[in-house]
């Protein structure tokens, strides 16, 4: 965009009469010009060409107003403005013919000055306009501006040459690369086109290249993985462009390229799921997402939206979260299929009731504490809210007639060495034992979701922004990554094609080295340096997560993206006794006593000063192929236990007792 001019009345009309007389004189010039050449450098009639003069210049200087010729912005000539010359010259040329030789009667004026007058007030007006475009641009051009090599020499390309020539942008374009050979040599808008591709390196080292801008805006993911790759073994920092419409719709600025894109990060190619067949799955039904105002849930609430169920019950303890959902489901769309509560699923008398209610036929669970640290300093409210709040909403589900209950597993739930992780882990074995048989319950285990509520790569971001060393525990820490897209999809297709204890799993790829991720980061946010600080490994972290545990029998699912995982199920009763005692455990408050009991659950949990042997005091749970199901007995009322750790028994059991019966 170009910057409004600031400059006083007096000043622009000062420069109005500038450009004025020396467009007078330009015009004189070429009259006498071609006079010259007629006549080979001899007037032999000075009078005719003096009586002609003053008329050419006026009939000039009233057609150039209708084309817009009269304004002194030239560092912007353009190939519009040449045509606006020539179209001017032609109409001017006309009119003086016609002036001279029919209204003035001088038939004596030789014909062929009108065309030589032509050519050379056109060379001569254009001319100008370029050179003074030409030095606006070499002063612009000085040493303080970037060195900026383009990939691509399209139409991406040509928007972001001609913004850095107009505006004063700090970036100078030295040349593109482009792998198209038919473009080598080319020029597009003066710049060079200086090779293909794969010489980048060495021209960013010829050319002193300060940044590499990817204009590409249509590269497929394939292809923007190659470009990355390529910059980074250039060793330049680099950038992409937005989406070619908001270049061309000038919403977009240079300066405004953006720096990275979640899918950028991946390494791999986004997985695309086909979803058609959820349509039919929720379509007039009634579904609830629990946790619906964070990253997951939210996004979750709109896609559901689109397969039409007959109500969408969004449900979250946050209540900023909330009205801020409410607002964006809103927009477009009525509220009549939607319904948005402010409530705890851990209270089990406010879910019934919303339950009845609504008649809620689907749950997608997706609220939990999730951030591995903090929940290790809580463990109360990590086991409260993961594992009992869980068996808590399961008994409401199961007790009205809810179908299907899906919930968000976690990687960290795999040989989990924190308390978030064996909380999940313990959510996993409570859906594959659940013995009611009307309530289909499937888990579905994640990876780390880039750009969710808490997850590092805002923070890499801010810390960039800031120029501030990005923290990171450990060198050699890899994780597993997908998208916040990716992370629904498998929600919805679990939903769909799920049996009732299974536990899905996304193709992720290969995990990926957190501190190359944050370099790619950097690279793609345009920065040439940026320290960091391995700060060690936090309380309860691994240095890599895994999808499996060894003893775990991995197929195939309906879905080819989608893996299900199937181990030896706890028996309901086994797991029952683990859960009185964890519960007892939890009523006690105290933190070594819960740690035990949750590692008696899940005896692959380690945590510090854990015999990572493995036995617990009364050692392990065995596992049992006894998978039939169990009778689902009623809430049993405990009113001697204060609310915060559940007024009411919140789970099930084999013949109606709860914790300690």
């Amino acid at each position: 965009m170009r910057k409004i001019s600031k400059k006083s009345p007096a000043l622009l009309r000062c420069r109005s009469l500038l450009v004025l007389v020396l467009q007078m004189g330009l015009i004189l010039c070429s009259l006498v010009c071609a006079w010259l050449l007629r006549f080979e450098f001899q007037v032999p009639d000075p009078s005719l060409l003096w009586a002609a003069a003053p008329i050419l210049i006026v009939v000039r200087l009233m057609v150039m107003p209708f084309f817009n010729l009269t304004h002194g912005w030239w560092r912007y000539t353009g190939i519009s403005d040449a045509v606006d010359v020539l179209k001017a010259i032609l109409t001017g040329s006309f009119a003086f013919v016609v002036i001279v030789r029919y209204g003035m009667g001088l038939k004596t004026f030789p014909l062929s000055i009108y065309v030589l007058e032509a050519l050379i007030a056109f060379t001569l007006l254009t001319g100008v306009r370029v050179l003074s475009r030409m030095l606006a641009e070499t002063v612009r051009a000085d040493s303080t501006s970037k060195r900026l090599l383009l990939v691509g020499a399209g139409h991406a390309a040509q928007t972001i040459i001609r913004e850095t020539q107009e505006v004063e942008t700090g970036y100078r374009v030295i040349g593109c690369v482009d792998d198209d050979p038919l473009k080598k040599g080319l020029r597009v808008l003066g710049v060079p086109v200086l090779g293909p591709v794969e010489a980048l390196a060495n021209i960013v080292g010829q050319q002193r290249i300060d940044e590499v801008l990817i204009a590409i805006p249509s590269a497929t993911q394939t292809q923007m993985r190659r470009l990355v790759k390529t910059c980074k073994e250039a060793g330049a920092a680099f950038r992409t462009v937005p989406e070619m419409a908001e270049l061309i719709a000038g919403r977009v600025t240079l300066q405004q390229v953006r720096e990275v894109s979640l899918t950028d990060l991946l390494g791999r190619i986004p997985v695309d799921l086909d979803l058609e067949s959820v349509r039919e799955h929720i379509r007039d039904r009634v579904v609830m997402v629990t946790g619906a105002a964070g990253s997951i849930g939210s996004e979750l609430c709109r896609q559901i939206r689109t397969y039409k169920p007959k109500l969408l019950l969004c449900l979250d303890q946050n209540e900023t979260g909330i009205f801020h959902l409410q607002h964006q489901l809103a927009q477009n769309d009525g509220d009549e299929r939607k319904v948005f509560c402010v409530a705890d699923f851990c209270n089990p008398e406010r879910m019934r009731k919303i339950f009845l209610t609504y008649g809620v036929e689907i749950v997608f669970h997706a609220a939990a504490y999730k951030h591995v640290p903090v929940m290790e300093a809580n463990v109360e409210e990590a086991v409260g809210n993961n594992v009992f709040g869980l068996l808590a909403l399961l008994n409401v589900a199961q007790s009205s007639n809810c179908a299907t209950f899906v919930m968000i597993s976690s990687d960290k739930a795999v040989n989990p060495s924190n308390v978030m992780g064996c909380t999940k882990r313990v959510g996993e074995l409570i859906l594959a034992a659940w013995p009611g048989e009307r309530l289909r319950c499937v888990s579905v285990r994640f990876g780390n979701v880039l750009g969710s509520n808490g997850s590092v790569i805002p923070l890499f971001q801010e810390q960039i922004r800031q120029n501030q060393p990005i923290t990171i525990t450990h060198p050699e820490m890899t994780r597993f990554f997908m998208t916040v897209s990716e992370a629904v999809s498998l929600v919805l297709q679990a939903f769909a094609i799920g049996r009732h204890g299974d536990i899905l799993v996304l193709d992720m790829g290969e995990p990926v080295r957190v501190a190359e991720l944050a370099k790619t980061l950097v690279r793609l946010s345009g920065k040439s340096r940026q320290e960091f600080k391995f700060i060690g490994l936090r309380p309860g972290e691994k240095l890599f997560e895994e999808l499996f545990y060894p003893d775990e029998r991995v197929f195939p699912s309906a879905c080819e993206k989608i893996a299900c995982t199937e181990s030896v199920r706890l028996a309901w009763p086994a797991l029952k006794r683990g859960l009185d005692e964890l519960y007892v455990a939890m009523s006690i408050g105290k933190r070594a006593s819960i740690l035990a009991q949750l590692k008696q659950i899940v005896p692959q949990f380690t945590y510090a000063g854990c015999d990572r042997a493995g036995s617990a005091e009364n050692g392990p749970l065995s596992p049992s192929v006894s998978d039939a199901p169990q009778a689902a007995p009623a809430l049993v009322d405990r009113p001697e236990l204060p609310y915060r750790t559940w007024q009411v028994d919140p789970w099930l059991g084999p013949a109606g007792g709860g914790p300690g019966d």
